[in-house]
């Protein structure tokens, strides 16, 4: 009697548990996997699945600059289940493009700031210059004759560069690769003078003889490079950083964006998840949903003014 007692309510819980769906939510990562945006969004996607008691899974869906997989995110059910962790190349790919294929404010809600990276300008030390000053007016004195590598057209790396050049006044060439890595790896041999990549790609050569650190493009020093001084001292005006965080479809409900907001600003206290972000060169910064979207919408204009500054991107 016991045992049949028993069995039943065996049978019982394990029919309840196969009737209760295991809560999955995707966050989407616009570029190749094995790529930095990937790398970072892992620093912590794991400990915010286990705060909300539900899987998360990264999706890679990259191509036209990331534009893809922020289109799909873009035209995905409000419900909080498909994220898309941004970066502030979610505006710039927009406004360079011809025919966008989402709107970076219109389509999204912001959702959970995870932190903030500046960048590095670099040059060959087979070039005189040894700070951002010697460089200006090396680059200056040598019209057209210098040039620097990027991640490819239009990317980060191109647009940091070729708005430096703007606001310095300098005429140089740009010679676009498929990667941040290829393109510092051109500088290293000596092919390219110069070259702008986020912090964590500059930090492995802050010793290395072939390599000069010019400047950071954060208007405040970099914790991860002490000693190299920002851009704008020498150049006023010039900034080029970028924020990180997640996005969700517009009109997800505000107590979802709520409560991953609130798990994501716990984690970004967790010494563990600090760690990791700071070996991707990121500075955490928790906003509530409210702020980091004023945060977004700001950088929209910046950037917008930054892109009419450069002009045509070559």
């Amino acid at each position: 009697m016991i045992r049949s007692i028993l069995l039943c309510l065996l049978a019982a819980l394990a029919s309840l548990v196969q009737a209760q769906p295991v809560k999955i939510t995707r966050i989407v990562v616009p570029f190749a996997a094995g790529g930095a945006r990937e790398v970072l969004a892992r620093t912590f996607y794991s400990e915010l699945g286990a705060a909300l008691g539900e899987t998360i899974i990264i999706d890679n869906k990259p191509g036209a600059g990331g534009a893809i997989g922020t289109s799909f995110v873009a035209h995905a059910a409000p419900d909080g289940r498909t994220l898309i962790f941004a970066a502030s190349s979610h505006n710039l790919t927009a406004l360079l493009g011809a025919t966008p294929a989402y709107d970076p404010i219109r389509d999204f809600a912001a959702v959970a700031n995870i932190g903030m990276q500046s960048y590095v300008l670099m040059s060959s030390a087979s070039i005189p210059p040894k700070n951002l000053p010697e460089f200006v007016a090396y680059a200056k004195a040598n019209p057209g004759k210098l040039n620097y590598s990027s991640a490819g057209h239009g990317s980060s790396t191109h647009v940091a560069m070729a708005y430096l050049a703007s606001v310095a006044g300098l005429s140089m060439v740009h010679i676009p690769f498929k990667s941040s890595q290829d393109a510092v790896n051109d500088v290293l041999a000596a092919r390219s003078h110069a070259v702008i990549v986020p912090n964590v790609g500059a930090m492995p050569y802050v010793k290395d003889a072939r390599m000069r650190i010019l400047a950071v493009t954060s208007l405040a020093p970099s914790p991860f490079l002490p000693g190299v001084p920002p851009a704008a001292a020498t150049l006023k005006g010039y900034e080029f950083d970028s924020w990180f965080g997640l996005l969700a479809p517009a009109r997800t409900p505000k107590e979802v964006i709520t409560r991953i907001n609130a798990e994501v600003a716990k984690l970004l206290r967790d010494p563990v998840i600090l760690k990791r972000l700071a070996g991707q060169g990121v500075v955490p910064r928790a906003l509530s949903p409210d702020a980091f979207e004023r945060l977004i919408r700001d950088d929209y204009e910046e950037t917008a003014t930054m892109v009419k500054a450069v002009g045509k991107i070559e």
